[in-house]
């Protein structure tokens, strides 16, 4: 990755890593598809692989990004999911040409159709519904970090993570705590 970008926070979920793609939401928002090219480079790392991207299909894909955030939190906060989210997510669903395929290993990998942006997209929705609707095993949460707040989805065997990524968020609050606890209890002289 070059220097400029920040890094990709890669998960094991496809709808919630893709709403990793702007993080730090309540502090210092950090933007990791900033470009079209990002965008490319984020599906192909997916499995996703497009032949481009335009400025449009970036803005579509944020539009979805935030759809899936925004019904995401709403889920694990137990509140409504806000109507005009569900429709965008719907409507990228629907809109592109993917299937799932069984590979020889045993493994479902997505063949797009046209190679395009939508398609990837109708992907990343479509995992959205899945884990929105409950059909996949694990709950939604929101990661514990004040300036964090990511939505993911945690299949841990106690349902109980705390942190959308523990090499992040849960290392950080770690030594937020150590330091503090440090500050408050200083080391006698010697």
């Amino acid at each position: 990755m070059r220097a400029e970008f920040p890094d990709f926070r890669l998960g094991a979920v496809l709808a919630t890593s893709f709403t990793a793609t702007l993080t730090e939401r309540q502090g210092e928002p950090v933007e990791r598809i900033s470009a079209p090219r990002r965008l490319v480079d984020w599906l192909a790392v997916h499995g996703l692989a497009v032949d481009s991207c335009t400025p449009g299909q970036l803005s579509l894909a944020r539009e979805l990004r935030e759809c899936v955030h925004a019904c995401s939190t709403a889920a694990a906060t137990g509140a409504p999911l806000p109507a005009s989210a569900v429709r965008v997510i719907n409507v990228r669903s629907v809109e592109g040409r993917a299937a799932a395929v069984l590979t020889l290993e045993g493994e479902r990998q997505w063949h797009l159709a046209s190679a395009s942006v939508e398609d990837a997209l109708s992907v990343i929705a479509a995992d959205a519904i899945g884990i929105l609707s409950g059909e996949r095993d694990g709950r939604l949460a929101l990661c514990a970090s004040p300036t964090c707040r990511a939505a993911f989805f945690d299949t841990s065997q106690s349902r109980t993570r705390k942190w959308c990524d523990m090499n992040t968020c849960g290392n950080r609050q770690k030594k937020a705590r150590f330091l503090a606890k440090q500050r408050k209890d200083p080391a006698p002289p010697e």
